[in-house]
């Protein structure tokens, strides 16, 4: 194996094939001996129909930082391989097995995967892209990665719907989102409003974010009514200092239940707002109805797919 990386590694680094090369069984080869195959330069080739499973190992193949700029992988099979750190762009992987492939920090820019086998890929928390945007400080040169991101993760969400990946279509889907908040003036209304929605039910992939939204707004409004106070039967429901801490505590689970009726509108009528809080509870009764009929249509569009 060493004999065959000392007079190999130089040829696949150059890059440079003849017609006659014949790459697709040198590599099956060199990968079957587990030769490491890190930097080597496979840009514009032929590769369709390679067989690299390593079917004796828990690991794949290593293709680390290695460039298939406009390489043909349609119909490849790669189970397992690493290719972090690789150039992919614009590279044909159509119909090729890539399932538990490590894809990580890999350029996927104009990478087609359309009918690829893409369960449990590595993809990494960001994309290349996104990574480099993160890192520079040129304003144009940052929009220009991030419109290279919304591209990718655009492709990469309709693949993997196509596919029936559908929680992994819905994180490139709010990835997609972000990239193109991110291109938005940084101070502008609409890249707010934008983050907004991103906080409060990730762009419609997060119903839990509503859920947790809800709880946190019902308990704060309930602090408020407690403050402003609250008419049962006459008596005003209000932190007193006066009062015992366990008939403060009474009173706040009094407010926390008139909040959640308030929210959900049902508005039984035993506890009334009083004062400052019923421009309060009118307020509420807008948000709770709001934030409903969001959670219904967030749940039911996860449910549906």
């Amino acid at each position: 194996m060493d004999e065959i990386e000392a007079e190999d590694a130089g040829f696949w680094r150059v890059g440079k094939y003849d017609k006659n090369t014949k790459l697709v069984d040198r590599l099956e080869k060199r990968a079957h001996l587990d030769c490491p195959m890190t930097d080597f330069k496979l840009s514009r080739v032929d590769l369709s129909h390679i067989n690299l499973v390593n079917r004796n190992s828990k690991q794949g193949y290593q293709f680390v930082n290695s460039d298939f700029y406009r390489s043909n992988l349609s119909g490849a099979h790669c189970f397992k391989v690493n290719f972090s750190g690789c150039s992919l762009m614009k590279a044909n992987f159509q119909y090729a097995n890539l399932h538990c492939a490590n894809l990580e920090n890999c350029n996927l820019l104009g990478a087609n995967f359309e009918h690829a086998k893409l369960e449990h890929i590595h993809w990494g928390e960001e994309i290349l892209q996104v990574q480099q945007a993160k890192q520079s400080n040129d304003a144009a040169q940052r929009e220009d990665l991030y419109e290279q991101a919304e591209e990718i993760y655009r492709h990469l969400r309709k693949v993997t719907e196509d596919e029936g990946l559908f929680e992994l279509s819905g994180r490139f889907f709010r990835n997609e989102m972000i990239a193109r908040r991110m291109q938005l003036p940084q101070f502008s209304g609409a890249r707010l409003l934008s983050k907004i929605v991103d906080l409060f039910c990730g762009y419609g992939e997060e119903p839990l974010r509503i859920i947790g939204f809800t709880l946190l707004l019902i308990f704060v409004y309930a602090l408020f009514y407690l403050l402003s106070g609250l008419r049962y039967e006459g008596e005003i429901i209000q932190l007193n200092l006066s009062l015992s801490f366990a008939q403060n505590v009474w009173h706040l689970l009094d407010a926390i239940y008139f909040s959640i009726v308030t929210f959900t509108t049902l508005g039984y009528g035993d506890i009334a707002p009083h004062g400052f809080s019923r421009f309060l509870a009118s307020t509420e009764a807008l948000l709770g109805s709001f934030t409903i009929a969001l959670f219904v249509v967030v749940f039911v569009k996860k449910m549906i797919r």
